[in-house]
């Protein structure tokens, strides 16, 4: 498939795009986190002495490849409004909520390591993202992380599920039918102030 880029021209009006955690590599920590946590009991933070060091520069990556991607869809719809939609909260405050080997939340992460990847992970995506749209006058960041803090993945009425979903399908911490409705319900908004006219 080429480039989503190459189907933007000179008189879009919209782009909306989500992009970072492949970037950062998320899946491959969530799955280290994951592999380091079986056999712990809860206990420690395993896969935060193991990544954390890695982190920073995967941000960096995350930031220099945004900047860059933002820039390109500007030269090439320069009267666009581009969109950047960030990541919703999945890992609470307290992550005593989430039971060590529930494969419907975290499975075998740590509750130090979900504490981690809240603060130091997680976070930090939507903070580059948000910073990276801040460069762009024709960008703005639809922050979904704030309509979200009582939806994570521990949490009963959960926007995002688990490693598994309620009926055992591998779900890898992607948003439920709920979270997809709460990023259309923002971006749909963002969409319809853009296309507002001025006076």
């Amino acid at each position: 498939m080429p480039p989503q880029s190459e189907a933007v021209r000179p008189g879009t009006d919209v782009i909306t795009v989500g992009v970072g955690g492949n970037t950062l590599g998320f899946a491959d920590i969530l799955f280290r986190c994951l592999e380091l946590g079986q056999g712990s009991g809860g206990v420690g933070r395993p896969c935060k002495d193991d990544l954390a060091a890695s982190i920073p520069g995967k941000l960096n990556t995350v930031s220099r490849d945004y900047d860059e991607m933002l820039a390109r869809l500007h030269e090439k719809g320069p009267h666009a409004k581009i969109l950047a939609v960030g990541y919703p909260t999945v890992v609470p405050e307290d992550t005593s909520k989430c039971r060590y080997n529930d494969i419907h939340r975290f499975f075998s992460i740590t509750q130090g390591d979900l504490e981690w990847l809240r603060q130091d992970v997680l976070a930090p995506l939507n903070k580059a993202i948000e910073k990276s749209a801040g460069t762009q006058d024709t960008a703005t960041f639809v922050n979904l992380y704030d309509s979200s803090v009582k939806h994570r993945v521990c949490d009963a009425g959960k926007w995002v599920e688990g490693v598994f979903d309620s009926d055992d399908r591998p779900a890898l911490v992607h948003p439920n039918a709920r979270g997809h409705r709460n990023a259309a319900d923002h971006v749909t908004s963002e969409i319809l102030n853009a296309l507002a006219p001025t006076d």
